[in-house]
C-alpha cells in the first residue's frame, strides 16, 4: 500500500466507514470519511477530501438498522443513497458489505490499494 494515497471511504449511514477508516489509520493508510450522505453538493467528495481513491460502502437498509439501531425510514435511507450516486459512480472500488466481516472489507479494500 503506498502511504500517499488519500483514500476516501463513502456510503450510507451505518455502511462501516468509520471501522474502516480507524483500521486504515491504523496501518498508516491516509483515509478519510467523507460524510457526502448528509450533503447537497452531489461532488463535495471531491472538492473537500481529494482522495487518490474512493471506496464506496454499500448496505442494505435492514442492516443498517440492525448495525447502528437506528430509527430512521427507507425513505431517509434512499435519500442518503441518492445524495451519494454521483461518489459510487466515481468510485474506484464498490464493496457491498451486508455479508461481510469488518475484517473482510478491510482486507478486500487492502488487496485493491495493493494495486493502486
Amino acid at each position: 500500500m503506498n502511504p500517499e494515497l488519500i483514500v476516501g471511504v463513502v456510503g450510507v449511514c451505518g455502511s462501516g466507514k468509520t471501522e474502516l477508516v480507524r483500521r486504515l489509520e491504523e496501518l498508516g493508510c491516509q483515509a478519510r470519511h467523507i460524510a457526502q450522505e448528509h450533503s447537497f453538493a452531489p461532488n463535495m467528495w471531491q472538492r473537500f477530501s481529494h482522495p487518490d481513491v474512493l471506496i464506496f460502502l454499500e448496505v442494505s437498509y435492514p442492516l443498517t438498522m440492525a448495525r447502528k439501531n437506528f430509527r430512521w425510514s427507507e425513505k431517509e435511507y434512499r435519500t442518503e443513497l441518492a445524495r451519494l450516486d454521483h461518489a459510487r459512480r466515481h468510485a474506484d472500488l464498490v464493496i457491498e458489505t451486508d455479508d461481510l466481516t469488518l475484517d473482510e472489507v478491510l482486507a478486500n479494500v487492502l488487496e485493491f490499494l495493493e494495486t493502486a
